[in-house]
C-alpha cells in the first residue's frame, strides 16, 4: 500500500468529515492520486465513462426512483394506508402495526429507506401522534425502524448498486430479499405488540372488517407493481432494467389512466425531481469507479483476501466482523459510498471463503439499514427528528427495542443462509 494510497484515503475521510458532499471528496481524492503518482487526469474520466457505459443494470436506478415518485405523487398512499388499517388497525398499537405493514408494502415502490422514512413514514408518525395515542419520540422511533425495510424488498436500488460491484444477478438479489424483509417486519411487530401491552395501548379505531373487501380492490392495482417486476424478470420476458422501465411505465399509467390523479403539471415536475435524485446516486457513482480502480491499482481487495486467508477465519467468524464494521459505518456513510467503495474489497474474500454472494449480499444490504438507525449518528434517526421537530433524544431512547430486534433477525440470516436463499432456489438459482 503506497503512501499516495494512504493520502488518498485521508484526503477523502477529511474532507466527508468536515461537510463536503461525499461524491466531491471522492473526486478531489482520486484527482489528488492521479496527481501524486504523475498518472494521466484522463484516467479520471476515462473510468468514469468505461463503467457507465459496461452498466447496463444502472439504468434501472432512475427507473425505479422515477416509478417510486409517480407512485407516491398518484394518490396512491391513502389507499394504500386504508387497505393497511383494515388489516391490522383494529389490534393494540393499531397504528404502529399499519406503520410496518405499510413500510413492507411500499418497499415494492420507493426501494429507499430514506424515501420511505420521509413519504409514507412521516404521514403515519403525523397520524400516530395527532391520535394522543403514542409519544412523538414513540412514533418518529418505529417510522425510522420500518423504513429500514424499504430497500430490502424489491425493488431495491441497493441490491442494484450490489450486483454492479459483484456481477451477482439483480434478479435472484431481489428474490433473496423477499424473506428476510418480511421476517423483519415480522420482528418489528412483535416487539410493538409486547410495548403496546407493557404500556398498555389503547386500541385504535381501524377500519371496519366490512370495508376490507373495498379497500383491498382499491389497493389491488398498486400491490400488483411488485409482481409485474418479478414476474417479468423470471417469467423471462424482460430483464431487470426492462423490468424497471415496465415499473416505471405502469405507476404513470396508474396515475394518469386509472386514479386520474396527476396533471401534465405535475408529471413534468416529478421526472424533474427523479432527475435530480439520479443526478446524486449518479455522481456518487463516477467517484466510486474512480476510486475501485485507485484501490485495484493498489490491489487492497487481494492483500485483504490474502491477510483473511492467512488468518484461517472461518466463513461465520467473517460475516459477524463484517456486520459488525457496517454497523458502525452505517451511521458515518451513506449506502450508496459502502456498497460502491468499501464492498468491493470483501468479494475476493466471500470466494475463497466459498460464501455465497447473494446471500452476502442480502446481509450487507441489511446491515447498512440498520446502520443507518444506529445511534448515535444514524441518518434515519437525523431524518425523522429534522421531519417532525422531535428531539434526537427522544427517538434514540425509543430506538433500542427495535435495533435489538432487527440485530437479532440479522444474525438468524447470517447463521441460516437458507433464510435468503431459500425462495432464489426456487426459481433455479444454483449458487
Amino acid at each position: 500500500m503506497s503512501l499516495a494510497f494512504v493520502l488518498v484515503l485521508a484526503a477523502f475521510l477529511g474532507l466527508a468529515a468536515v461537510g463536503m458532499p461525499i461524491a466531491y471528496a471522492m473526486f478531489v481524492a482520486a484527482i489528488g492520486y492521479l496527481l501524486f503518482t504523475q498518472s494521466d487526469l484522463a484516467l479520471f474520466a476515462e473510468q468514469i465513462l468505461n463503467n457507465f457505459i459496461d452498466s447496463f443494470v444502472l439504468l434501472s436506478v432512475p427507473l425505479f426512483i422515477l416509478a417510486a415518485n409517480l407512485m407516491n405523487a398518484g394518490g396512491v398512499s391513502e389507499r394504500l394506508l386504508r387497505f393497511c388499517q383494515a388489516l391490522v388497525g383494529r389490534f393494540r398499537g393499531g397504528l404502529a402495526h399499519v406503520n410496518v405493514i405499510a413500510s413492507i408494502i411500499f418497499a415494492g415502490m420507493s426501494g429507499s429507506a430514506i424515501a420511505d422514512a420521509a413519504g409514507v413514514g412521516k404521514l403515519l408518525t403525523e397520524m400516530m401522534v395527532k391520535s394522543g395515542r403514542y409519544t412523538p419520540g414513540f412514533a418518529s422511533a418505529i417510522s425510522a425502524a420500518s423504513a429500514t425495510i424499504g430497500p430490502i424488498i424489491p425493488p431495491s436500488i441497493p441490491m442494484v448498486l450490489y450486483a454492479l460491484v459483484s456481477d451477482t444477478s439483480v434478479g435472484y438479489l431481489f428474490l433473496g430479499g423477499v424473506v428476510p424483509g418480511l421476517l423483519m417486519g415480522l420482528a418489528l411487530m412483535a416487539a410493538i405488540a409486547l410495548i403496546a401491552q407493557r404500556r398498555n395501548f389503547a386500541r385504535d379505531p381501524g377500519v371496519p372488517l366490512s370495508q376490507l373487501p373495498r379497500a383491498t380492490v382499491q389497493a389491488f392495482p398498486p400491490l400488483m407493481l411488485p409482481v409485474i417486476l418479478l414476474g417479468g424478470i423470471y417469467g423471462g420476458a424482460a430483464t431487470p432494467t426492462e423490468a424497471a422501465s415496465l415499473a416505471a411505465l405502469y405507476a404513470l399509467a396508474l396515475a394518469v389512466l386509472f386514479y386520474r390523479s396527476i396533471s401534465l403539471r405535475e408529471i413534468v415536475k416529478i421526472f424533474v425531481e427523479s432527475t435530480r435524485a439520479t443526478s446524486v446516486v449518479a455522481l456518487l457513482i463516477a467517484g466510486a469507479f474512480v476510486l475501485n480502480y485507485i484501490v485495484a491499482t493498489e490491489r487492497v481487495p487481494q492483500m485483504v483476501a490474502d491477510w483473511l486467508d492467512g488468518s484461517q477465519m472461518s466463513p461465520v467468524v467473517f460475516l459477524l466482523l463484517i456486520n459488525l464494521l457496517f454497523l458502525a459505518l452505517g451511521c458515518l456513510f451513506d449506502a450508496t459510498t459502502m456498497l460502491l467503495v468499501l464492498v468491493p474489497l470483501f468479494i475476493p474474500t466471500c470466494r475463497a471463503l466459498g460464501i455465497d454472494l447473494v446471500h452476502f449480499g442480502v446481509v450487507i444490504v441489511i446491515n447498512i439499514m440498520i446502520g443507518l438507525i444506529t445511534p448515535p449518528y444514524g441518518v434515519l434517526l437525523f431524518v425523522m427528528s429534522g421531519l417532525m421537530n422531535v428531539p434526537l433524544g427522544a427517538i434514540i431512547r425509543e430506538i433500542w427495542l427495535f435495533l435489538g430486534i432487527l440485530v437479532a433477525a440479522l444474525l438468524l440470516m447470517v447463521f441460516v443462509p437458507e433464510t435468503v436463499l431459500w425462495l432464489p432456489r426456487q426459481f433455479g438459482y444454483e449458487g
